[in-house]
């Protein structure tokens, strides 16, 4: 015989209860997360710019023709040569890494040599993967625009 004082279980209203419980945690929690990723998103492109910037130089320095003409030439190689100076992994010398699409350009060649470049770091997704877009030069200062492309003359990073 049972007894009807002795319940197994939840009932209904206990089980909504828990429910919405953990809607409200996961509405608080969602948008710290998203903030979260795309402070680590951002702060990744910013290390891959100065990486970039640092093998520019290197590439310079050990080929003598100036930067390179495209970012592949960056890229991994065996053995290294100009077209593959292998001073960069081959995700960034793809042009694509942690939520950022980087956007290399030389300058026109001046007495045979390339001696100027840009690089944009824009996000693949405004607002998931990013809010601000990114901009260096062969000066080596990175700069930073909300809302559009960052050129040299936007704000920069301090």
């Amino acid at each position: 015989m049972r007894d009807g004082s002795h319940q197994q279980g939840f009932s209904l209203l206990e089980l909504i209860i828990a429910v919405g419980i953990i809607l409200v945690l996961a509405a608080i929690a969602i948008p710290s997360f998203m903030r979260s990723r795309i402070s680590a998103n951002e702060a990744a492109a910013v290390a891959s710019l100065r990486t970039l910037t640092a093998a520019c130089t290197a590439y310079s320095t050990t080929w003598g023709q100036g930067f390179p003409v495209k970012l592949a030439n960056l890229g991994p190689g065996t053995p290294a040569t100009s077209s593959a100076a292998d001073v960069i992994d081959s995700v960034l010398a793809a042009g694509t890494k942690s939520g950022y699409t980087f956007v290399y350009v030389s300058g026109a060649p001046n007495n045979g040599k390339i001696v100027s470049y840009t690089i944009n770091a824009n996000p693949i997704t405004v607002n998931k993967t990013g809010t601000r877009y990114f901009f260096t030069d062969q000066s080596g200062v990175i700069r930073y625009n909300f809302g559009g492309s960052a050129s040299v003359a936007s704000k920069p990073l301090s």
